[in-house]
């Protein structure tokens, strides 16, 4: 039997290599932390329904290679994505140097709508950190990101990233800022709310009846 849902989003995990994009995946599908991870090889891809704002939405999530030889491949999976976690290791300042570099290309290759929110993961480990709260949290508002920092490990902030960048997109669809019969919006309806849509519409543009009994 199918999952039910009334909406599908696509969403990326972007950023460098060792930043913690595969264990922020499998602790919101899993629930736990993914002790035995290394480096992804292309993509992996997980999937989960969440409830936003009395909407059942499933996410479709593709967690992305983080090293520059798989950049080439990695980059046909951002079209038509509604979502990205852009996401960067507290405890290395190098991952958070090339944010620009993944966030250009992400504006360039997404949704024109997509909605980025910065991730600075591994927050357990704060005696290593190297990358300051208001340091990340300037680069968000220069850049008009909505910005977390989580913990992969014990699983703080990990599934609010999620549902934080779920509820912006629906919101933005619920006022129209958003097309989700674009294409490129990287959001689908499910076979019944798309009949539920057409329904609506037929009643919505019936002609009145003045002669029919009440």
């Amino acid at each position: 039997m199918s999952e039910s849902y009334d909406y599908l989003f696509k969403f990326l995990i972007i950023g460098s290599a060792g930043s913690g994009k595969s264990c922020i995946l499998h602790n919101f599908i899993e629930n736990k932390f993914k002790e035995d991870s290394s480096h992804t090889i292309g993509v992996e891809f997980g999937s989960r329904v969440v409830n936003v704002g009395g909407k059942t939405i499933k996410l479709q999530i593709w967690d992305t290679a983080g090293q520059e030889r798989f950049r080439s491949v990695t980059r046909s999976y951002y079209r038509g994505a509604a979502g990205a976690l852009l996401v960067y290791d507290v405890t290395s300042r190098d991952s958070f140097n090339t944010l620009s570099n993944w966030l250009t290309d992400t504006r360039n290759l997404a949704s024109p709508n997509i909605i980025i929110i910065l991730v600075g993961n591994k927050k357990d480990l704060e005696e290593q950190r190297e990358v300051t709260f208001l340091e990340a949290s300037n680069f968000a508002q220069e850049n008009d990101l909505i910005f977390l920092e989580t913990s992969a490990k014990t699983g703080e902030n990990v599934e609010e990233s999620f549902l934080k960048c779920a509820k912006t997109i629906l919101a933005k669809i619920e006022t129209g800022e958003i097309d989700i019969e674009s294409p490129s919006s990287g959001i689908q309806f499910s076979d019944q709310a798309i009949r539920n849509n057409i329904q609506n519409r037929q009643k919505a543009s019936a002609p009145a009846c003045s002669n029919c009994r009440p």
